[in-house]
């Protein structure tokens, strides 16, 4: 399998095993959520071991292994994207596998199981930008720099779960900007950003400087995804905020 087909490959079985062990009966709400982060990792990391052994790997649900900061590609997971919504089953949440390319999301898939969908950095057309913008924002602690921003372009706000779904909402169509200042990992937001790149989206920090991978801290805070002709006022409404 080629890096794409394997990435896409893996999340979209990854995100079987999560909807079989959602739908056991077996695990209360917040039992579901952690069994589902350790079924889902052990089989991502084993399956990525398997087919490709001399690859690096950064996982939120695996201890860090400082030797991948020497590898040029680097895969990097977050095995469910979205604990809470899965542990209440609902179907914004999803499964992110990425590959990393000298610090460049050049790959990635995001599975979103509860729709059955899986969407990857195979360049696709992008949706028509809606006549009143829609911003997204988090279900149940919207971040005020979000806000302020919707306020400026006259933008409704669009609360939904995952950073994964709520990434892939933009390519969907749902919505037309997410931004988010409240704090991500590399695992957050690697596997949205390649598959908002390769369908042309605008996908960088929230200050337009690009998204840098593989860092000894996987600490990466701030992320705007949009379509590229919206990013400049995006930015500029969010630097106006903060005055």
């Amino acid at each position: 399998m080629t890096d794409l087909e394997l990435a896409s490959h893996i999340a979209t079985v990854a995100g079987r095993l999560l909807l079989e062990l959602q739908q056991s009966g077996l695990f209360s709400e917040k039992a579901l959520g952690k069994a589902g982060d350790r079924v889902a990792n052990a089989f991502i990391i084993e399956a990525l071991k398997q087919q490709r052994p001399e690859d690096g790997i950064l996982s939120e649900e695996e201890k860090d292994n400082p030797e991948r900061l020497k590898a040029g590609r680097v895969w990097i997971v977050d095995p469910l994207d979205g604990t809470r919504e899965y542990g209440e089953k609902r179907t914004d949440w999803a499964v992110h596998v990425a590959l990393s390319i000298n610090g460049k999301p050049e790959v990635g898939a995001v599975a979103l199981p509860g729709l059955d969908l899986t969407l990857t950095s195979q360049p696709q057309p992008l949706p028509p930008v809606a006549h009143r913008l829609r911003v997204l924002v988090s279900r149940t602690r919207p971040a005020k720099e979000a806000v302020a921003v919707a306020e400026a372009l006259g933008a409704e706000l669009v609360p939904m779960g995952s950073a994964g779904a709520k990434a892939m909402a933009v390519l969907r169509g749902e919505a037309d900007i997410y931004l988010h200042t409240g704090g991500q990992y590399e695992w957050d937001n690697c596997a949205p950003a390649a598959v908002a790149l390769a369908a042309g989206l605008h996908a960088t920090r929230a200050d337009g400087s690009p998204l840098v991978y593989n860092n000894a801290d996987p600490y990466l805070p701030d992320l705007l995804i949009c379509q590229k002709h919206l990013a400049k006022d995006v930015m500029d409404a969010l630097a106006k905020a903060a005055v």
